[in-house]
């Protein structure tokens, strides 16, 4: 029995004894009342009853039965006095109480036969009365606001109230406040469990009611003004448990064994803790003195300075102060500053130091500081990545040239540290292997490259995008295989890209290495065929004569006169430049226009800059992709090019020059791949992702990014279409609406057959690489046909997997791909042909090969399983023996009929054996997709043939195999966790809830920024909890864990729902005040098109709409929505001053506002 359990027994009797007093006075009263019946009024007023005005005070209180303090104002003036004499004394520890309930008692006048001994007892207790009554003036506890004077009257309920017995007026709250005031007593209570509450030490606070038989106003409910300012009171004492920092036993926070709860004759111990009671300040003292001796005694613990600095932000969180919070604030740096100068290349310190300083220091000597850092630690990725989001993220600082010079530096630095690193390694005897310090740095070099693609593409920039990948690729990926140094490399790869070869994703595009050989093939060929001329002519020609002076002379009057006839033609096409100038001025002014007045007074309405926003927008979209400087000179030189579109065509060049500073080399697999990928990603392509969501590089994709990504535009969408199907009311509001605006994919057939040619391009140096053969059929799927689109009779990507299989038959992925294709648009029968030749020609082919066996087998099994008709279990027994055949290692042969019991039990004891040899290799750190894909199947088979329970028991069993730490970190763990979560979604029916809710919640644990997760936690949630334990969850996240992907999620569940619009503000200025999170475009662009087309507050989405350009200055789309969303409260003139603060900070504006003038005229 608990402390609250004591009290609500003892609360209980209190009203018993109550009610025996109530009932004693009731028969009292009785007797009373048929004495005098025939002398009182029915009714006594004050005009015929004289004794009622000298009646008792304790009678007075009758009248209060339906006064409410609740609606009286409190007097504030009161608090400062209160909050002092409520905090607990040293001196006096037991508060004084009333020893017995007051009586009931409701009549005026005494009987006449009322004896002289009751008489006596009468007057003793309206003295001790009169006593507490002056007591509590003295103390102030009584407020002026309630009235003093009580009409004499009779009041029947007729409804009683129990509560009413208790508060002694109307009650106001359900639940009165407890508060425990003998911390002795708790501690003894807690550890001898026989303490027992005296009736005076019972405690039950009511908050500003009255007892009416008692008069003394009882102040203290939790939810008063008073409590209220004592709870934040820095003096207030509070209780807590102090347990041994040294525990042998852990034992779970729910569960407290009676046998660990030691007797204690003091009662300051709870088992091996003891009860402390101190306060905020004592509090403070005390983990400022443990810190102290913490950071003293261990120096280079990171986790124990980075801890004493989060707690000065606790201790300033407290303060009202600003001066006082500056004050902290200097502590804490003055602490980190310590902790750098004792740990100087501790990454962690440092960024923790230099965010200290970012709120104290302004932006110049900010930047100063940030360089100095970085000139120490110049090979720092998160240093630099840290570096250049501040720098970004300063609306004042922000120029695009200027943020290509610091990336530029970045990626400089980083291959420095590269190239460092792989020279320590280099000296090795293993000189080729893959050096894991190697491979980090370079992924990392990929990362900052990838955000410099993202900066110049959101900016504007898209042909020096393109070209950026472009040439990366071509430098990294088709290299000639020759022993050159990087500025050799660099000097032929200046040739290949200023000449008109064929860059990579160009149609006939061979790669710089193949270009380069058939460069020189040619140029070897010429060199043979002028020696073969010279040969042929052979002999002595004979004595040749000097060039005499007056052909020098001569030359040089005609290089004079070609000088002249230079000059002559500038002059020429000077004037008429001159005369095509005037002519264009005669004409603005024909039509209303005066070039010397300026823009601001020529474009006075608004929807004009709407129109030139959307005509910029549709540039931005045609026009990504570079030209060869060749292509630009033949343009520019023929006859009938207008002026604009030669100098935009001019624009599209990309020179060597402009990409030099940002190449660099990739020795290692894994950073090249990951090059691939991200460039696949960038350009609209749907490709596997490879990387754990608990990865920052995750993370700091997905915030970066303009528009949703597939994967999780996809997630998102799934509970639009659950909350749509849950409501069933027209207020619930579609996250279309909110989409449409953002998810702007670019999805254009160009687009997409030049991401097409440059997969095939690539598949050159990575052969047989599944994920990318995939990302190539898919490619030409959306070249062809639209997104998502289903009903084609024919594949769209079969006459290119065909192909690819003509080049390569032996690649069996690539046909488990292609079947897959097949089978997504609905060409079943074509899809189990391929995949039964893939597996039958399996066994013939290498051991490599063949260890790609569980994939098929497992996409296979899939394939039938995802395509069950209604009332049909055909797909069932041929996934059974689809999978029975992996675990027996019988050769794959078509199906037939249903398996037989002793090949399903072959198959059992098959993938015991095989999960073993699994086992040894996991233990080694060796996880692969063809493990995985046997656990997997393993747990589909036993899911099939005996139930679902025995398939989520392999999958169990498969997780302990690996230590806790490295499940965070490993994608293909990940998806084993939720292919596991899936499995459990399809039987949740069968299963129990707390099973399947215990499970993705642990996953989120493991795993709290899955999208995957977050989808399912919405759709379990929605069929077996209420909304607000899913909002609980979600706040919870984003309080412990904040990350993009959950505000994503947790605003994604209250718009489908069309939940309140207070709730869903929160939601969106939460997010956004988070450092982390306020550089997401995606997020401020969600936030204006709620307030639009949601909310209807077009005067907020302005207000958003300033925020949001000031947090991402660099995101051209979000500057555009200004123009085209808000150009009716925006006016023409603010309108025209944002276009000219697009220009200063740099971004790319292609249209001319006069270009639409001339439009509209």
């Amino acid at each position: 029995m608990d402390g609250q359990s004591v009290l609500v027994v003892e609360f209980g009797k209190m009203i018993e004894e109550q009610k025996a007093v109530t009932a004693d006075q009731d028969e009292a009263e009785d007797e009373k009342q048929k004495s005098k019946a025939s002398h009182l009024p029915l009714f006594p007023t004050h005009m015929n009853n004289n004794n009622t005005r000298s009646s008792d005070n304790s009678q007075n209180a009758a009248s209060q039965w339906l006064c409410n303090s609740s609606f009286q104002l409190t007097d504030l003036s009161v608090i400062n006095d209160t909050v002092v004499s409520s905090l607990p004394d040293e001196d006096d520890d037991q508060p004084s109480y009333p020893s017995r309930p007051a009586s009931y008692e409701l009549l005026e006048e005494e009987s006449k036969s009322e004896s002289d001994g009751e008489r006596e007892k009468t007057n003793k207790k309206k003295k001790k009365k009169e006593k507490k009554r002056k007591r509590s003036r003295e103390k102030g506890e009584v407020y002026d606001s309630f009235p003093s004077a009580k009409s004499k009257e009779y009041f029947f309920d007729s409804h009683g109230d129990r509560d009413n017995l208790v508060y002694g007026k109307l009650y106001r709250m359900n639940v009165p406040r407890y508060k425990l005031h003998d911390p002795e007593k708790l501690s003894r209570f807690y550890s001898g469990g026989l303490y027992r509450l005296s009736r005076r030490g019972f405690v039950l606070d009511r908050e500003g009611d009255i007892d009416e038989m008692d008069g003394k106003l009882k102040l203290g409910r939790y939810w008063s003004t008073k409590y209220a300012v004592l709870e934040h009171h820095k003096n207030l004492k509070r209780v807590r448990l102090v347990m041994p920092r040294k525990s042998g036993i852990l034992v779970d926070d729910d569960f407290i064994p009676l046998s660990d709860v030691q007797m204690s004759g003091e009662g300051s111990s709870v088992g091996d803790g003891s009860v402390v009671e101190e306060s905020w300040e004592d509090e403070m003292l005390r983990k400022t003195r443990e810190f102290n001796k913490l950071t003293r005694e261990h120096p280079h613990d990171e986790r124990g300075w980075l801890a004493f600095a989060e707690f000065q932000d606790c201790v300033a969180s407290k303060q009202s102060n600003k001066g006082a919070r500056m004050q902290i604030l200097e502590k804490k740096i003055s602490i980190l500053e310590k902790a750098v100068q004792l740990n100087t290349d501790n990454e962690e310190l440092l960024l923790s130091l230099m965010k200290a300083y970012q709120s104290r220091d302004s932006t110049d000597l900010l930047i100063v500081r940030w360089e100095k850092v970085l000139m120490q630690h110049s090979g720092s990725f998160k240093l630099w990545r840290q570096f250049l989001r501040v720098v970004q993220g300063e609306f004042s600082k922000f120029k695009v040239s200027d943020m290509r010079k610091l990336y530029a530096n970045a990626i400089q630095a980083l291959t420095v540290a590269c190239g460092k690193q792989f020279r320590q390694v280099h000296q090795t005897v293993k000189p080729h292997s893959a050096d894991p310090a190697i491979v980090k740095l370079e992924l990392c070099l990929v990362e900052v490259f990838l955000s410099l693609c993202r900066l110049e593409w959101q900016a504007g920039y898209q042909e020096f995008t393109t070209a950026l990948f472009q040439a990366e690729i071509e430098f990294s990926l088709f290299c000639p295989s020759l022993l050159l140094t990087e500025q050799s490399k660099q000097r032929l790869f200046e040739h290949f890209w200023n000449s008109d070869g064929a860059r990579v994703g160009e149609e006939g595009a061979l790669g710089w290495s193949t270009w380069l050989e058939k460069e020189e093939e040619s140029r070897q060929k010429v060199i043979n065929e002028e020696m073969a001329q010279g040969n042929d002519e052979g002999g002595w020609t004979g004595w040749s004569e000097l060039i005499s002076k007056s052909k020098d002379n001569g030359k040089n009057s005609e290089d004079f006169n070609d000088i002249v006839v230079d000059k002559e033609i500038e002059e020429e096409i000077d004037n008429e430049d001159t005369k095509q100038e005037d002519d264009t001025e005669a004409l603005l002014k024909l039509l209303g226009i005066d070039v010397d007045t300026g823009l601001n007074d020529e474009v006075t309405d608004a929807s004009t800059w709407g129109r030139w926003a959307e005509e910029e927008s549709s540039r931005d979209c045609d026009q990504w992709m570079p030209i060869h400087t060749k292509c630009a000179a033949q343009i520019s030189r023929s006859d009938g090019t207008p002026d604009r579109e030669a100098d935009e065509q001019l624009l599209k060049v990309i020179l060597y020059e402009d990409v030099r500073e940002f190449l660099f080399s990739l020795t290692s697999e894994e950073a090249r791949l990951s090059l691939v990928s991200q460039f696949i990603n960038f350009f609209g392509g749907r490709i596997s992702q490879r990387i754990c969501t608990n990865s920052s590089n995750w993370t700091e994709n997905v915030l970066t990014l303009e528009a949703l990504p597939d994967f999780l535009s996809e997630n998102l969408r799934k509970i639009d279409n659950v909350q749509t199907d849950m409501q069933t009311t027209s207020s619930v509001f579609s996250l279309d609406i909110l989409s449409r605006s953002t998810n702007d994919i670019y999805r254009r057939t160009g687009m997409m057959k030049f991401l097409r040619n440059a997969i095939l391009q690539c598949l050159t140096a990575f052969p047989r690489n599944y994920i990318l053969e995939e990302a190539a059929l898919v490619a030409e799927e959306l070249s062809v046909t639209e997104m998502n689109s289903c009903c084609c009779s024919v594949t769209p990507c079969r006459a290119l997997a065909k192909g690819l299989l003509k080049s390569d038959r032996q690649d069996v992925l690539l046909c488990g791909v292609y079947a897959q294709r097949e089978a997504f648009f609905g060409n079943i029968d074509h899809a189990r042909r391929v995949f039964d030749m893939a597996l039958s020609s399996i066994e013939e082919l290498s051991s490599d090969a063949q260890s790609n066996a569980p994939l098929l087998y497992l996409w296979y099994a899939e394939t039938e399983l995802a395509n069950i008709p209604v009332n049909d279990s055909e797909s069932s027994f041929r996934a059974i023996h689809i999978l029975s055949c992996l675990g027996s290692g019988l050769t794959y042969s078509t199906f037939k009929g249903q398996p037989s019991s002793l090949q399903i039990l072959r198959a059992h004891q098959g993938y015991m054996e095989r999960i073993k040899a699994v086992r040894s290799t996991w233990l080694q750190g060796v996880v692969n997709d063809q493990s995985i894909a046997l656990i997997c199947s393993a747990a589909l088979f036993e899911e099939l043939t005996r139930e679902w329970a025995a398939g989520i028991e392999v999958l169990n069993v498969a997780f302990t195999m690996v230590l806790p730490e490295r499940r965070s970190c490993s994608y293909e763990l990940e998806f084993l966790f939720y292919f596991n979560v899936r499995m459990l979604q399809r039987h949740h029916k069968q299963s129990s809830l707390s099973k399947v809710w215990e499970t993705i919640l642990h996953g989120l644990q493991i795993y709290p920024y899955s999208p995957e997760l977050f989808n399912t936690l919405v759709e379990i949630g929605n069929l077996y909890t209420t909304p607000n334990k899913l909002r609980w969850i979600f706040d919870d996240h984003c309080h412990k864990k904040p990350s993009i992907v959950v505000w994503f999620f947790a605003l994604a569940f209250e718009i489908s729902r069309g939940g309140s619009q207070h709730r869903i503000h929160g939601l969106f200025e939460r997010a956004l005040a988070q450092d982390e999170v306020r550089c997401s475009v995606v997020l401020w662009r969600w936030y204006i098109a709620y307030e639009i087309n949601i909310a209807c507050d077009l005067s907020a989405a302005r207000r958003i709409f300033f925020q949001a350009i000031y947090a991402c200055p660099w995101s051209k789309k979000l500057w555009l929505d200004g123009f085209t969303k808000l150009n009716s409260i925006l006016t023409a003139k603010e309108l025209s001053d944002l276009q000219e603060v697009m220009r200063d900070k740099e971004l790319n504006l292609r249209t001319d506002i006069y270009e639409i003038l001339l439009q509209e005229a």
